[in-house]
Order: C-alpha cells, then sequence, then structure tokens
C-alpha cells in the first residue's frame, strides 16, 4: 500500500510528482484495462517473490506495462541491493 499511498498523498515528494505519477497509473489502466489495485497487488507478490533470494530497494521499484500492436509485456526495474546467499528456506 505505500506505493498507493506516495501516489495519492502519503509520500514527501511535490504535487507535481504526485500529479505525474497518478497520470501514469490512469495511462497504464487504460492502455492494459488493469485496475490500480491489480497492479499493487502484482507489484507486491513480485516484491514478496524477489525477497525471499535478494534484498531489493523497495522504494524506488518501478512496475509498467507496456503494450505494442500484440502483445502486452511487464517491465520492471527493480533495484537489488545483494543476493542472499545460502539456502533460502521456502514456504
Amino acid at each position: 500500500m505505500d506505493f498507493l499511498k506516495k501516489l495519492f498523498g502519503g509520500g514527501n515528494e511535490g504535487s507535481g510528482q504526485k500529479a505525474k505519477d497518478r497520470l501514469r497509473i490512469v495511462l497504464i489502466h487504460d492502455r492494459t484495462d488493469i485496475s490500480p489495485q491489480l497492479l499493487e497487488n502484482l507489484r507486491d507478490e513480485i516484491v514478496t517473490v524477489l525477497t525471499k533470494y535478494m534484498e531489493i530497494n523497495k522504494e524506488k521499484i518501478e512496475i509498467d506495462l507496456d503494450r505494442d500492436e500484440n502483445a502486452v509485456a511487464l517491465v520492471a526495474n527493480i533495484p537489488v541491493i545483494r543476493i542472499k546467499r545460502g539456502s533460502v528456506e521456502m514456504q
């Protein structure tokens, strides 16, 4: 929910950046017909899986859906701080 808080007033960024982020979400929704909540759920699940194997910067994750004539691609920029070595306990 941090992502939505940032978009709708919970972050420390300026109003111009907030408006830009809101517009980006609206455009993503229009292009892919995916609700902002579904996109947030997808982001949360990706973060959950990745944190089992690596330490990531959750604040700087960028996830977008890119569409061309024939397909939609999930594009993610996820800053990795370090890879977790050794055994990873699976649940």
